[in-house]
């Protein structure tokens, strides 16, 4: 659900208590806050459950600086009123998408009693068994942190050190690295 806030203490009113919430910080009539804003609406249509809020800080004084934001849009991400994670400027849907699919995924695990799994899935651009495996993490509505190993030299090497393995994917599940695109062992290991 999309709503804008007032001030801080509107909004502080409204998500001290929630398991995970987002607060988009933006400008009216700004060029990148128009492609945040767009890409976020875009990011949300197959989603009702998010719990975001909107702030312009041309009329919403009392929050950017609160949360020191000096340049919007930023998105806030919050946990029970507590910031975790600032995001800057307007990145592309399908990120904002993956962003509010980690927030579904981890309120549907703790409605059913369970512990969200931290899934970290290591790939390259052009693997097409990489992109496989998203596509079936995110069709089972896993969220999952992507981490493109062509340009991240350190978590590659790390990932070598840990599997002993070059080739992608590989998919880090609570800490249980499974090479390729193993379904037996990814389902029970998410325990689908």
């Amino acid at each position: 659900m999309i709503k804008a806030v007032t001030s801080y203490q509107d909004f502080w009113d409204k998500v001290k208590n929630v398991d995970r919430t987002f607060l988009m910080l933006y400008k009216e009539g700004g060029e990148l806050s128009r492609c945040a804003v767009k890409n976020i609406e875009q990011a949300l249509q197959d989603s009702d459950s998010i719990n975001l809020y909107f702030a312009d800080v041309t009329t919403v004084k009392d929050i950017h600086s609160r949360y020191q934001v000096t340049t919007v849009p930023t998105l806030l991400v919050f946990e029970k009123g507590e910031m975790l994670n600032m995001i800057k400027g307007c990145q592309d849907p399908e990120f904002y998408k993956n962003i509010f699919s980690q927030a579904v995924y981890q309120a549907k695990a703790k409605a059913s009693g369970k512990e969200p799994k931290r899934v970290t899935v290591y790939s390259t651009p052009t693997c097409t068994w990489c992109n496989t495996l998203k596509s079936w993490l995110r069709k089972n509505g896993i969220s999952f942190t992507d981490v493109d190993v062509s340009r991240d030299e350190n978590a590659a090497r790390e990932l070598v050190r840990r599997s002993g393995q070059q080739g992608v994917p590989q998919t880090d599940i609570n800490g249980q690295i499974v090479v390729g695109f193993n379904q037996q062992k990814l389902k029970e290991l998410l325990e689908l």
